[in-house]
């Protein structure tokens, strides 16, 4: 397929055809060249839906060979991607935001049937996503380069940013379409294809995500979905065909991704784990910052990488205040179906996830924590699905594996410390750096706080600073492997290298 310079889908596209069909069957393929595959191997794996248990389809696993067919088509679909005029590429990513906007709810009860999350949350995830493609619709004056006359009798020099070739785009279970849209919207848009290798867990959203965007006009083969688990990933990383690789899980297999990639010559951004803290000084207000943290903390099962998971409290009197609040509010907070109204939030992933995160409850009561609020008293825990209620633990010291594993569920760990530089240097000493924030009604401390902890996202009076779409997102020390953030300017910088340009007429 091909689309004229005026970026409109010629004829034989699917937005020119008719609608592919985006309901994932009972078996969940690759999607390449513009077309759904069968993987080549005979490998399945179940896809459950979390709130019950019940299996809702497969998915197959991708061979090496089924790796290297959609490398050769995306490579050979990268070359008349790039050459269209920016401008062309452009007006299909306006079309793109279109088109999403338009499925956003059959994305969403998609994301709440695969991943477990609410109807409200999955809706937030596409609107976030979103704002990554609307910042593309922005890109030609970020794609400018810079030119200087006469640096010698009749020499002119100037630069241009061009595409990197081929991406793989490794993305998590628990953003299933804004982490594919944080990465393809940027790699697109400056003229590369990509290849996404989604969760094994919750694949069908981010395969109807790659049919949405086909149909709005993106050309066959220029964004494909392999699906499958660590063979069809170390085959991406190996592959010479593949030039840049960004990635988003937990700390210890960023960094495997990212030895084993730059081993073999591509770019790499790899963002891990986190273990976010949220202090709260005498001078907050502590009723907002009591809301914030429940918000945080237990909001989408804690399933998420900038969730908050220690509270770290000024003083005892603090300390008391803060866990008598969050204790009341957690009473109100209503786990269940994602579909069911007015749930806070669902299930977790799997039943052995659910199943570790009561495993760190267990560990902090036997290593002298106090468990204020108990998830696993919850009324749906050990029923049907994988539920697990809000959990509060006090007396957290940092030896115990819950304050120093991230948890990836709806645990909330209180550590005690008597001033706001014990604060900031137990910030700083976490091998974790994603995110932080502070509440506090003191502008000083603020802005010690900011300047001097050494975290990649900071937020005052704000539990989760995540940045919108035309900024970057990204950790330091354990947090991010590589030299670029993702999405904003420096989404453009990874997913394309700089070219210079000396002239003389």
């Amino acid at each position: 397929m091909s689309i004229s310079d005026s970026g409109s889908p010629a004829a034989g596209a699917p937005g020119a055809s008719g609608a592919p069909d985006l309901t994932p069957g009972e078996l969940i393929g690759n999607f390449v060249g513009g077309a759904d595959t069968a993987p080549s191997g005979d490998r399945r794996l179940p896809v459950r839906d979390p709130a019950t248990g019940a299996q809702v389809r497969e998915v197959g696993m991708s061979t090496a060979d089924d790796v290297d067919a959609a490398v050769e088509v995306a490579r050979a679909a990268q070359l008349e991607w790039a050459a269209m005029p920016l401008a062309a590429r452009v007006a299909v990513m306006y079309d793109v935001r279109n088109a999403i906007r338009a499925h956003l709810d059959d994305l969403a009860r998609l994301i709440v049937e695969e991943n477990g999350k609410t109807l409200d949350d999955a809706r937030g995830e596409v609107k976030r996503g979103l704002e990554s493609i609307e910042y593309a619709c922005g890109l030609p004056s970020n794609l400018k380069g810079d030119f200087s006359a006469d640096v010698a009798r009749g020499v002119d020099v100037h630069s241009t940013r061009e595409p990197i070739g081929v991406a793989a785009c490794i993305t998590p279970f628990n953003f299933p379409v804004m982490v594919p849209l944080w990465m393809l919207a940027n790699a697109l848009s400056c003229g590369n294809a990509v290849l996404v290798k989604p969760s094994e867990k919750d694949p069908g959203a981010t395969v109807m995500l790659a049919k949405i965007l086909t149909e709005a006009g993106v050309p066959a083969g220029v964004l494909n979905v392999v699906n499958g688990d660590a063979v069809a990933v170390n085959a991406l990383l190996e592959h010479p065909g593949v030039d840049a690789v960004s990635f988003v899980g937990s700390t210890p297999i960023a960094r495997l991704v990212y030895e084993k990639g730059t081993a073999a010559g591509k770019r790499v951004q790899a963002l891990g784990g986190a273990k976010n803290h949220l202090v709260v000084t005498a001078s907050a207000d502590h009723d907002a910052a009591a809301a914030a943290a429940v918000s945080a903390a237990y909001g989408a099962g804690g399933e998420r990488c900038m969730a908050v998971s220690v509270l770290v409290a000024v003083g005892d009197e603090v300390a008391d205040t803060m866990i008598d609040k969050i204790q009341s509010l957690a009473a109100d907070v209503k786990v269940g179906p994602g579909l069911e109204d007015g749930m806070h939030f669902g299930p977790l992933i799997t039943e052995q996830h659910r199943d570790k995160v009561a495993g760190y409850l267990a560990a902090g009561a036997e290593a002298g924590a106090r468990i204020v609020v108990d998830g696993r008293e919850h009324d749906r825990f050990g029923g049907e699905g994988y539920f697990i209620g809000p959990s509060l633990v006090d007396n957290v010291t940092t030896d115990m594996s819950v304050y120093t594993d991230e948890i990836f569920g709806p645990v909330l760990a209180v550590v005690r410390v008597d001033t706001v530089d014990d604060a900031m240097q137990l910030v700083r000493d976490n091998p974790f750096g994603n995110g932080a924030a502070i509440f506090t009604g003191s502008g000083a401390e603020a802005r010690r706080f900011s300047t001097e902890t050494n975290i990649g996202m900071i937020g005052v009076n704000v539990p989760i600073p995540v940045p919108v779409g035309w900024f970057s997102f990204g950790g330091w020390k354990s947090s991010l492997f590589g030299d670029s953030h993702m999405y904003g300017d420096d989404g453009v910088r990874f997913f394309t290298r700089q070219r210079v340009i000396t002239t003389r007429w």
